[in-house]
Parts: structure tokens; C-alpha cells; sequence
């Protein structure tokens, strides 16, 4: 028995070295990670189109400085490497401080008591796009994240209010101490909102899995619908929309119609299909995020369920959530794993690693898919997101006008998601602008910016 034991210690001994050892070393909870900064100096953080987002300078007497080039631009999504570390300077903590340069110059330096220098990580984003969103969310609070359908590349990333990460260690305190605007939060991975409309897509589903297809449903909008058990639900200014089938309500984003979906649709049909696409759900995502959260249940009543089909209540949801689920879309239904990371390069640039697209699972079926790009398509030849018409390219997407309190007062989130060049989709992308109005006025224009740059250069 003790021979047996013994063996199967150091059977488990040589696997975990061999296979697994990595793995543990390059958890960001590893605190043995950060001895390796005596030995190498941190590589850099490049934009997959050549610019450098993250770079430690080395003086005369050897001290080292964290350096970031865009300064606010980039912050959360690369992070900071200083009282903690955040975005992917904790993400790819290891292959910063990992050093694979020519074997004989490490062992010199290793002689000489010199450091060597860190491998450089390669990202997936495009410092074109990621100007071109910073820039377009401007000042207003919010999140914009940019996605590539076919490969599961996040292209840019951008939350507001941001921060300097190169005076992070002097900001710290007043950063910390204010509790308004979460300065340190990844609004795209960690800000839970209010869907609003862009539900509208998962409702949709959910009656299309109930009834097989969109035909036979009809509704005679007055702009107003009164629940048995609750006040007035109102589409947009009380506008009525008249007779409906359910894609001119997808287009006109009918509050009402999507009620009266939502009634006959129940509790049951509607948390099958926000489950199915990830609510209430891990996600396959490296980098930290909150869950998006769904609750509807059987005795919630008939207001509660109607204003839940149309992405109020208590639904909640992140933007980067938001552009999965467009992004399956796009992509057939199927969807990629997201990823940040492109490839790992040394000092001299040879390659070390290479990360590859990664299919997480299908969502949905490709004719759910082609269904609900059909849709989308609509919105922007003749619907809510009209903006984005007669561009040089084609789109598809869903505006949201989200509402929300602060004490008394009410505010609308504006929100877009949808995805571009409809037959063979590049980009997929997710707005939304804090406290803004509409969706159609404020993050229409801005996903607007961000498809219009990447065809000036594409």
C-alpha cells in the first residue's frame, strides 16, 4: 500500500510538472510571479497594429517605470501594474516577466547579475478603433467594446470615467475614496445595466423557440398598455404604432407589442432562453467580469414579467455580455471564446505562443441566427438605428433606451448593439452612454464612428 502510495506521489509529482506546473505559476493569484521581476525586466504591451501600450524604462542606476504611452486611453482593458495589478497586465503577469531571448545572452546576464529582458505580449487590439471609441463615448460615462464575430478578437475596449495609470500610485487614494464613479471599474465586463430594449432580442428569440417561426402574431399599438396589476407601460412618446406584426414591432421597438409577447410567452419560455444565452451564467472570459442577472418567476405578475420583456425590471446585463450574444449571432449562432491576448514575442520578436480563435458553443441555431439578423438588418434600413444607413456599408443592430432612478428622478441609459457588413460581419459592437437619452440619438452615432473608421483603413 505505502509502495503504492509512493508511486502514485510521484507519478502525480512529474505530471503536474510537466503539464500543469505552468498553468498555476501564471495564475494572477500567485504571489511567486512576482519574484521573477528580479531576474527580468516586464516586457512590453503592444496593439496588434504595432503601438506600444505599456513599456518599462530603465534609468542609468537601473530603476525601472511602468510607462503607458495612451495614458488614459487604454486603462482598464491593459491595466496597471502598481498597488495591484489589473487588465492584462494581470492577465499576462507571466509572459511579461518571462524571458525566452537567446539562450546564451540569458545566461551572461544571469552571470553578470544582470536582468534579462521580458517577452512582449501581442494583443488583439487596434489602437485605430480603440481611438476612434474613446473618442466618440467622449464625456459621457459608459462602455464601448468592439469585437471580431468570426475569431472572437476583442479589437478595442473602452470604460469611462478612466484613469492615468501612469500616476496611479499618486491617484490611489483619491481614486479609492470616490464612491461615485468607480473609477477603477471595467464598465464593459463589471457594469450591470439595464438591457432595455436591446432585450428585445432575447424576448424574440424566446418567441420564436415557442411558436417556430414570427408569422402569426399581430398587435394594434396606442402607444399604451396598462398591466392588471400595475400602472401604464408607454412605448416612446406614447406613440402608436398601430397594426403591428411582430418584425415591424422589432423595428419600431414597440414597448407594447413586446408586453403582450412577453404576457404570452410566461416566465417559463422567457428564463429558458435569457439561460441559454448566458444569464445568470459564467462566462468564458479571462479577465474579470460580472454575471448578468435574469429573475423572473412564476408568481412575479403580470407588470413585473411585461416590463422584464422589454429589458426593465430587475434584468441586468454588461455591455461585453451584450455583444456575445450579437456576436453569435453574426457568427451563425455560434460563439467564439473572446480573447485579448494575439501572441507572445520575445525581446528580438521570434514568436513563443500563438493563441487561437476558440469556439465556446452554439447559442443558437444558424436559422435563428439568419432570423434575427434579418431583424436587426431592419432596424437600420428603416427603424430606431436609421443612423447607420446609407454608409458604404451594411448593418444590423438594436437600439435601447434603458430607464433608471436616482432617488425620484428618472434617466435613461442609451444603448446599441449590432454588427457590421450583414452578409460576412467584421465588427460586432456594444454602446452604451450613461444617463444619455435614447439610444438612436447618442449610441447610434457613436457605434457610427467606430464602423466608419475601421472602413477608412480596412
Amino acid at each position: 500500500m505505502f509502495v503504492a502510495i509512493f508511486i502514485s506521489l510521484i507519478g502525480w509529482m512529474v505530471y503536474f510538472n510537466v503539464y500543469r506546473s505552468a498553468e498555476f505559476i501564471n495564475s494572477p493569484y500567485n504571489k511567486r510571479q512576482n519574484t521573477f521581476a528580479d531576474r527580468v525586466v516586464r516586457g512590453d504591451l503592444l496593439s496588434s497594429d504595432g503601438e506600444v501600450l505599456a513599456t518599462t524604462q530603465v534609468d542609468e542606476e537601473g530603476n525601472e517605470t511602468r510607462v503607458y504611452p495612451y495614458e488614459n486611453m487604454f486603462a482598464h482593458v491593459i491595466g496597471y501594474a502598481s498597488n495591484g495589478k489589473s487588465g492584462l497586465e494581470s492577465e499576462a503577469n507571466f509572459q511579461l516577466l518571462t524571458s525566452h531571448d537567446f539562450i546564451l545572452t540569458r545566461i551572461t546576464n544571469e552571470i553578470r547579475e544582470e536582468k534579462n529582458l521580458g517577452d512582449n505580449v501581442v494583443t488583439t487590439l487596434d489602437s485605430r478603433l480603440q481611438s476612434a471609441a474613446y473618442s466618440a463615448l467622449g464625456d459621457y460615462n459608459g462602455a464601448v467594446v468592439v469585437l471580431e464575430p468570426s475569431t472572437g478578437k476583442v479589437l478595442a475596449m473602452v470604460s469611462k470615467p478612466t484613469f492615468n495609470p501612469n500616476t496611479i500610485e499618486s491617484d490611489w487614494d483619491s481614486i479609492v475614496s470616490d464612491d461615485s464613479n468607480s473609477v477603477l471599474v471595467n464598465r464593459v465586463t463589471q457594469g450591470l445595466y439595464p438591457p432595455g430594449s436591446t432585450f428585445k432580442i432575447v424576448t424574440t428569440l424566446a418567441y420564436l423557440r415557442e411558436h417556430g417561426s414570427l408569422d402569426g402574431f399581430s398587435y394594434d399599438c396606442s402607444g399604451t398598455i396598462q398591466p392588471v396589476d400595475g400602472n401604464l407601460i408607454h412605448c416612446y412618446d406614447s406613440i402608436s404604432h398601430g397594426a403591428e406584426d411582430l418584425p415591424l414591432a422589432f423595428e419600431n421597438s414597440c414597448n407594447c407589442a413586446f408586453c403582450q409577447i412577453g404576457l404570452e410567452l410566461g416566465h417559463s419560455r422567457l428564463n429558458e432562453t435569457a439561460n441559454d444565452l448566458m444569464f445568470n451564467s459564467k462566462l468564458p472570459l479571462d479577465i474579470t467580469y460580472n454575471q448578468s442577472q435574469f429573475n423572473l418567476k412564476k408568481d412575479s405578475g403580470d407588470a413585473y414579467t411585461m416590463l422584464t420583456s422589454i429589458g426593465q425590471g430587475d434584468t441586468l446585463v454588461t455591455p461585453m455580455h451584450m455583444a456575445m450574444i450579437v456576436s453569435s449571432i453574426a457568427n451563425g449562432g455560434t460563439l467564439m471564446k473572446p480573447y485579448l491576448i494575439d501572441h507572445v514575442e520575445n525581446v528580438n520578436g521570434d514568436q513563443v505562443s500563438k493563441e487561437m480563435p476558440d469556439s465556446y458553443k452554439k447559442l443558437m441555431t444558424s436559422q435563428e441566427a439568419a432570423t434575427l439578423s434579418g431583424l436587426m438588418e431592419q432596424v437600420v434600413t428603416n427603424g430606431t438605428a436609421s443612423g447607420l444607413a446609407g454608409q458604404g456599408y451594411t448593418a444590423a443592430g438594436k437600439t435601447g433606451s434603458a430607464e433608471y432612478y436616482v432617488g425620484d428622478e428618472m434617466h435613461t441609459h442609451s444603448w446599441f448593439v449590432g454588427f457590421s457588413n450583414v452578409e460576412n460581419p467584421d465588427l460586432v459592437v456594444a454602446v452604451i452612454a450613461e444617463g444619455a437619452g435614447t439610444g438612436s440619438s447618442v449610441a447610434v452615432p457613436i457605434a457610427r464612428d467606430i464602423f466608419n473608421t475601421y472602413y477608412s483603413y480596412s
